[in-house]
């Protein structure tokens, strides 16, 4: 779920739901995943557009070529080239599938128009012409470079790369009945979107299928676009309501008939949320989660018989935590497996120990092997080196809120070994080459702007000394604003936070303090990267204003500290992390240069409902609170996050009442402004209006401002976005007055 706003980076691997904070994250995603560049198959060189034409680089010497040129993008009879958005070779890198003309499904922009380019005879064509403009999705050159296959329609269809003929694989889609892609609640909650593999022979594809018929419509109203009302139906699962039916086939191109996979479990009751052929072979590797998502069940399946055996199983007491490495972001994100020992192993992840570490797992029945080990969590999975037998991976034992680069043998023996320079304190990403020999390593810290280098992996050097990150840390750095502290609670939790002073800070004097909140699994705040602490809905300068901005990460909160801290949230969202924000709080009411008059909070969307139930669970320490798009009622919102967090209110329906806001609303006695877009496809208008009249049956008097037809990012129309921050702004100054007394 995405139910966070973020006025810092975004870290990679946490979702986002909604498109301005979108555009933020793929702008600041290229940088810390390698300024948008595409290693070749070799790994000496990398490719990358730049005003819409496709160049490549050779290392270690960095000398550019041209590729793709403008002209070459300028179909036959038009004067104007493509407009790139994405680009993708064939296996034998002599064909380039080109995507342009793209559309929004949901949060990104997966559906548009494909082209080919072939490198031999620099002939450019479209594919799917007779179908509707901009309808294909996630096409796929095979894996021979004879065909390609996309989705249109929620129906999946091959094509002859050498006659454009068209075939439907598929003929039953609708809108709620979809192959090859996802609906609303999968693509939100498992980032699946591509729906579709080929196998390695080129001869079938394996797809999902989702049964959403049964699903109830969530109707959401448009009046601004007519005079009539119009309704926009959504298939969405509230919490308590069953998931949509899922199933995966395999289709042989040759004839178009599927062979239905066999998976035991109630299709209804259960997701299947990773698919994909194992190399060279005639069977699949299927993820299965419960519908309570604690048990997660690996299959292997004969596309030949369609029957499927277990090989692997493993329970928690909360969740069974869905890793999903590098950037999910990306409209060609697809959770793939790591193939190890000639396709007879994979490296999974698992938090089985207490952290979060990687496992070798066997797909012949041996036992289970731990690669990572120690008390510290691995964060991301960054490389395999499997001929020289060592992984890289990102963790930071010492420092959550930190980020860096280590190695272990891959036998598991030794101990991690610490790649990342020392002298660079902060967050780390890097991007691999295929061969492992170079790397896209990218460096920022609270005050060091973001900053790029290629480096040997070997020694971690950049190839070019005077461009490399450490040489130019002078000229990257500002004066740091921004203060790191842990704070102990009378609880005896100990929490990271961040807190930015005022310019003229005065410890004789006392301030009044913004709390910025989001409280929940899905994203931790207090990051040490670049920008972090930057409020982009204050109209001016905060700390100049005479603020003291604060963010805390309680427990929860998906920081690397082990399983412990992050399930401990488990059935007790809107209690636990409320419980922590606030006894911190008080904490921070202790010091002397604080006005404990002048206390507020905001946030968005998860933070939005955490800010509502610190104004009412409360009261007597936040006097002003802004809440943007939040939760009200936590039954209202998908069954995929809420009861992976929360269980099923059929069983425990007192946990969701004791973490709604609605729930406290009567206690209400500070400033609340409560903002809400009426289009909101996420988290529903309908939390403001069951809120509102909660807080009107009590008699609280509060400020609300609904945006017509706005979604969760409150960002379109015109001067929407300087709108909602004049009002932010506004209502802040007004209620919280800035500077010292």
């Amino acid at each position: 779920m995405n139910r966070s706003f973020y006025d810092s980076k975004i870290k990679p691997g946490l979702k986002a739901s909604f498109i301005t904070l979108l555009i933020l994250f793929v702008s600041l995603n290229v940088i810390s995943q390698g300024g948008g560049i595409k290693w070749s198959v070799d790994g000496n060189s990398y490719y990358y557009l730049e005003k819409n034409e496709l160049f490549q680089k050779t290392l270690p010497g960095n000398v550019a070529k041209l590729v793709i040129s403008k002209q070459q993008l300028t179909p036959k009879g038009s004067t104007t080239p493509l407009g790139i958005s994405y680009y993708a070779f064939s296996n034998d890198q002599q064909k380039v599938l080109l995507f342009t003309n793209t559309k929004k499904v949901w949060r990104l922009n997966t559906k548009g128009d494909y082209w080919i380019l072939d490198m031999k005879t620099n002939v450019l064509n479209q594919l799917g012409k007779t179908l509707p403009s901009s309808s294909l999705m996630f096409a796929k050159i095979s894996p021979d470079g004879k065909s390609a296959a996309y989705v249109s329609g929620n129906n999946i269809y091959v094509e002859d790369l050498a006659t454009s003929q068209i075939k439907a694989l598929t003929t039953d889609g609708s809108v709620t009945m979809i192959n090859g892609t996802f609906d609303w609640v999968y693509e939100e909650e498992f980032f699946c979107r591509d729906g579709f593999r080929w196998s390695p022979d080129s001869k079938s594809i394996a797809y999902w299928q989702i049964d959403a018929r049964t699903i109830k419509k969530f109707y959401m109203i448009d009046n601004t676009d007519s005079i009539y009302p119009q309704l926009i139906p959504v298939e969405y699962p509230k919490v308590g309501e069953k998931p949509s039916s899922c199933k995966v086939g395999v289709v042989n191109i040759a004839d178009a008939k599927t062979k239905w996979i066999n998976i035991p479990g109630d299709p209804e009751q259960n997701y299947l949320v990773r698919m994909e052929f194992i190399p060279a072979s005639n069977n699949l590797l299927i993820q299965q989660l419960n519908r309570k998502q604690n048990d997660s069940k690996l299959y292997i399946s004969d596309i030949l018989t369609g029957n499927s055996k277990i090989i692997q199983e493993e329970t928690d007491a909360a969740w069974v935590d869905l890793y999903q490495p590098g950037n999910p972001y990306s409209i060609d994100y697809t959770n793939d497996f790591i193939w190890f020992n000639d396709n007879k192993n994979i490296l999974w992840v698992s938090e089985k120990d207490g952290w979060r570490h990687l496992y070798l797992v066997s797909l012949e029945g041996k036992p289970e092997k731990l690669i990572t080990k120690g008390n510290f969590d691995l964060i991301d999975l960054e490389y395999t080196d499997f001929k020289s037998g060592y992984v890289y991976y990102m963790a930071s034992p010492d420092n959550a809120t930190q980020k860096y680069l280590y190695r272990t043998k891959l036998n598991g023996n030794g101990t991690p070994e610490l790649l990342s320079p020392t002298a660079l304190k902060g967050t780390h990403d890097y991007s691999f080459s295929g061969n492992g020999k170079y790397a896209a390593h990218t460096f920022s810290n609270n005050f060091t702007r973001p900053a790029r280098e290629f480096i040997t992996v070997a020694d971690q050097k950049a190839l070019i000394e005077k461009e490399g990150i450490v040489a130019r840390l002078d000229t990257l750095q500002i004066k740091p604003t921004r203060e790191f502290f842990k704070i102990k609670t009378a609880d005896n939790v100990e929490m990271d936070g961040w807190m930015i002073k005022p310019t003229n800070f005065d410890p004789n004097k006392k301030y009044p303090v913004v709390f910025y909140v989001y409280t929940e699994p899905a994203s931790a705040t207090v990051t040490d990267t670049y920008g972090i602490g930057r409020n982009r809905l204050y109209l001016g300068d905060m700390a100049a204003d005479g603020y003291i901005y604060i963010s805390i990460d309680n427990r929860g909160t998906p920081a690397p500290k082990g399983r412990e801290w992050r399930k401990s949230i488990y059935r007790k969202i809107g209690e636990i992390n409320i419980h922590d924000q606030a006894m911190a709080a008080k904490e921070i009411l202790k010091w002397s240069f604080v006005d404990p008059e002048r206390i507020a909070v905001w946030g968005w969307s998860g933070g939005g409902g955490a800010t509502l139930n610190l104004m009412f669970q409360f009261p007597e320490i936040y006097k002003t609170g802004i809440a943007i798009a939040a939760v009200g009622n936590e039954l209202t919102y998908d069954n995929i996050y809420q009861e992976r967090y929360m269980g099923l209110p059929q069983e425990n329906m007192q946990d969701f009442v004791n973490g709604s806001p609605i729930t406290y609303a009567k206690n209400l006695k500070g400033n609340l402004l409560y903002i809400h877009g009426t289009g909101d496809d996420n988290v529903h208008y309908q939390n403001a209006e069951m809120l509102v009249n909660e807080l009107i049956k009590y008699n609280k008097q509060f400020q609300f401002m609904p945006y017509p037809n706005r979604t969760h990012s409150i960002s379109e129309g015109e001067g929407t976005s300087r709108h909602l921050a004049t009002l932010y702004t506004n209502y802040l100054r007004m209620y919280c007055p800035p500077g010292a007394k």
